[in-house]
């Protein structure tokens, strides 16, 4: 996955939106104002934080080398995941999950105004 086609992919989901707190070079995807994904999209290798279910979070490091623990991130429900070092369709899968826990802690009103009860 390139950079834009990462972008492109946070984006497309219902309510998102990409912000900038950290400063220009960080694309912080967000919905309705929580975060999912973080990344820094001219870096190299490129990474993005996701969040995670803790004990999903502790296989999936176990298992590809690309994926630790969430940098600056709670390193309990926060993976860094290396997108070269995944394959494209999981990555896809741990964006959409990182996504999906994001709105199962909105209030319902905002999770039944997104199709995601």
């Amino acid at each position: 996955m390139t950079p834009q086609q990462l972008r492109a992919f946070c984006l497309d989901f219902n309510a998102s939106a990409e912000e900038f707190p950290f400063g220009p070079e960080t694309s912080v995807f967000k919905v309705l104002g929580k975060m999912f994904a973080l990344t820094a999209l001219d870096a190299r290798p490129l990474t993005v934080n996701l969040k995670c279910d803790p004990d999903e979070a502790v296989r999936l490091r176990e298992k590809y080398d690309g994926v630790v623990p969430g940098w600056h991130m709670s390193k309990r429900h926060w993976n860094t995941v290396t997108v070269s070092g995944v394959p494209d369709r999981l990555l896809r899968e741990l964006i959409e999950d990182s996504y999906d826990l994001v709105v199962a802690g909105l209030p319902k009103a905002d999770r039944l105004r997104l199709d995601r009860p």
